[in-house]
């Protein structure tokens, strides 16, 4: 009897087991387990697959470059800038250059003042009294016919002068070339320099034009401190006027050194 139950008991779980293995349950879990296995192996190949960075490079390099650039530029200015300091500095300790009268008053100090400045010439003691006193004996000349009429053709003390006889007069005799007789051949003398205004020294010849004829039509002498002898026109006298009056200054043309150190007999 009892071997009978135990038999039934085996038989009945031997069905049991093979009714739980035939369940639909199983294709489900098997097919869900791939599903698994298909979506980790997905998931590898994602983490195994190169993220593209080329658009995140390039804006990259971009920003680079402009720093780049705003740093250069930036250090461009401060270099221009301490070059400019430092030009402006080794200016202000750098000696002025010295020009004209002034250069020649450093070379040449074993001169008179009078005679260095007007000249700027290395001379001899003998050359230049001989040049002070030909300066000396034109501005004599000049000075002596000061309040005499003007007389048009003059050239001497007897019958009076004209603006350009009066100069003539005056230079004629203590020059090596030829003196000219008219302004306008004065004023184009080759052998005379053409002066700056600012430059005139006594004796140098001062040119207006009056009438609009040629380059110069009237001429007088600088006596210095802006003064010039003069024969001005017919019921004129030999004068003395101002080189800064507005009339002379409209008319003004140039001036001429007709008697230097080289030229005095």
């Amino acid at each position: 009897m009892r071997l009978l139950i135990t038999l039934f008991i085996l038989a009945f779980a031997q069905l049991f087991f093979n009714v739980a293995s035939a369940s639909p349950h199983a294709p489900v879990n098997a097919s869900l387990h791939n599903a698994e296995k298909k979506g980790a192996r997905e998931d590898e190949r994602r983490k195994r697959r190169p993220v593209k960075t080329t658009a995140k490079k390039s804006r990259l390099s971009s920003v680079h470059k402009t720093v780049q650039k705003l740093k250069l530029k930036k250090q461009t200015k401060t270099e221009t800038a301490l070059h400019k300091t430092t030009r402006k500095k080794s200016l202000l300790k750098s000696p002025a250059k010295k020009y004209g009268h002034q250069r020649l008053a450093k070379k040449l100090p074993e001169l008179d003042d009078e005679t260095q400045e007007l000249t700027g010439i290395r001379m001899s003691k003998s050359h230049r009294q001989r040049y002070q006193k030909a300066r000396a004996t034109a501005m004599n000349k000049l000075m002596g016919q000061l309040g005499k009429p003007y007389q048009w053709g003059g050239t001497s003390p007897n019958t009076g002068f004209d603006c350009s006889g009066l100069v003539w007069y005056a230079y004629k005799d203590l020059v090596k070339y030829k003196f000219p007789r008219t302004a306008n051949e004065m004023y184009h003398l080759h052998d005379a320099a053409p002066i700056k205004r600012q430059m005139l020294e006594k004796g140098d010849l001062v040119f207006f034009r009056i009438n609009n004829r040629g380059a110069a039509d009237h001429v007088g002498v600088y006596l210095g401190d802006g003064k010039f002898i003069q024969s001005p026109r017919t019921g004129k006298d030999i004068q003395i006027s101002a080189l800064g009056e507005d009339y002379w200054q409209k008319h003004y043309v140039g001036a001429r050194r007709m008697m230097t150190p080289k030229t005095i007999r």
